[in-house]
C-alpha cells in the first residue's frame, strides 16, 4: 500500500438523518484494519446527555470507540451542545460562540498523532453554526476533502445535486460519495442510485439497510482506501 494519504476527510451529508456516523465510524474502522493510524473527530455535536465527565455526545462516543488513535474527548468534540436541534441554536441557547479558529487548532492536535483525520460535520453541508457560518466553513477551515452521504430514500436526487452544486464551490474537493440505504420501502433504489452515479460519480460504496448501528456496518477495506488517496 501507498502513504500517500490524505490528512483527512470531512464527512458530509446530504440532510441529517442519513447516517453520517454509521458511515464515519465504518470508515475510520476499514482504515484502522489496513494499518492506517486513524483519529477521529466530531467538531461540532447538538444534542448531548450529561454525564459524571460532563455532556457527552453519543455519535462523537462512537466515533471515539472506532478510532485507533486516541485523544480526549473534549479534542474530538470541541464543541458539545446539550440541545438537539441545529447548532446555532443549540449554541445559542449555551451561550457559545463556534469558534472555528479553535476547530483548527484541535484538529492539529489529533493530526499531530495520526496519518488522518475523519471529521463528522453537523446536519447537512450548510447548516449554520452561527451568525454567518455553517458547517461548509468548517470544512474549508480544515482543508479537507469532503465524503457525501447520501441517505437513500424519496427526495435524495434533489438533495443530493443541491449539495453537489454547492460542493462545486470548495477548495479542497469531493473525495467520493457513499449511498447510504436508510429507506427499506424506498421504491426504484436502483434507478435512483443509476441517476446519482450518472451525475456525480461512481459511488465509493451503497450501504445496504439494517446496517445503522455505528459499530454494525464494515464497509469494503477497497473502498475507504480509494478515498483516503490509498491503494492495496
Amino acid at each position: 500500500m501507498t502513504r500517500a494519504v490524505k490528512r483527512g476527510v470531512f464527512i458530509a451529508g446530504t440532510d441529517t438523518g442519513v447516517g453520517k456516523t454509521v458511515i464515519a465510524a465504518a470508515l475510520i474502522k476499514a482504515l484502522a484494519r489496513a494499518g492506517v493510524r486513524v483519529a477521529a473527530m466530531k467538531p461540532v455535536a447538538a444534542g448531548a446527555s450529561m454525564t459524571p465527565s460532563g455532556l457527552r455526545n453519543a455519535d462523537a462516543l462512537a466515533l471515539i470507540q472506532a478510532a485507533n488513535v486516541a485523544a480526549p474527548y473534549e479534542t474530538v468534540n470541541p464543541y458539545c451542545l446539550a440541545a438537539p436541534v441545529s447548532p446555532h441554536i443549540a449554541a445559542r441557547d449555551a451561550r457559545v460562540v463556534i469558534d472555528i479558529e479553535l476547530l483548527r487548532l484541535r484538529f492539529a492536535e489529533l493530526a499531530r498523532d495520526a496519518d488522518c483525520v475523519v471529521v463528522e460535520g453537523a446536519g447537512g453541508w450548510l447548516t449554520p453554526i452561527g451568525a454567518g457560518a455553517s458547517m461548509a466553513d468548517v470544512a474549508a477551515a480544515l482543508a479537507l476533502p469532503v465524503v457525501l452521504v447520501v441517505g437513500l430514500r424519496l427526495g435524495c436526487l434533489n438533495h443530493a445535486f443541491l449539495t453537489a452544486r454547492a460542493l462545486a464551490e470548495h477548495a479542497a474537493g469531493v473525495a467520493g460519495w457513499i449511498g447510504n440505504s436508510i429507506d427499506p420501502a424506498f421504491e426504484r433504489a436502483s434507478d435512483n442510485i443509476a441517476e446519482l452515479e450518472r451525475r456525480l460519480q461512481p459511488a465509493a460504496a451503497v450501504v445496504p439497510y439494517a446496517s445503522h448501528a455505528p459499530d454494525a456496518l464494515e464497509l469494503p477495506q477497497a473502498a475507504a482506501l480509494t478515498l483516503m488517496g490509498l491503494r492495496l
